[in-house]
C-alpha cells in the first residue's frame, strides 16, 4: 500500500467517524449516515490497497 493511499484511507475513516459522532450527538440522522458512508469508503479503500499489495508479492 503506498503511503499516500494509506494516509487517504485512514483520514477518510477518521473524518467519517468524527462526522458520525458529532451528528449523532446533535441528532442529525442524515449527516450521521453520511459519516457512516465516509467511514465505509475509507475502509473499502484500505481493503483495495491491501489487495493490490498482495498481488505485488
Amino acid at each position: 500500500m503506498s503511503a499516500g493511499e494509506k494516509i487517504k484511507a485512514r483520514a477518510e475513516q477518521m473524518i467519517g467517524k468524527s462526522v458520525r459522532k458529532v451528528a449523532h450527538a446533535v441528532g442529525n440522522r442524515t449527516t450521521e449516515a453520511k459519516g457512516v458512508g465516509l467511514e465505509a469508503r475509507g475502509k473499502a479503500r484500505q481493503v483495495k490497497e491491501r489487495g493490490k499489495d498482495a498481488f505485488k508479492g
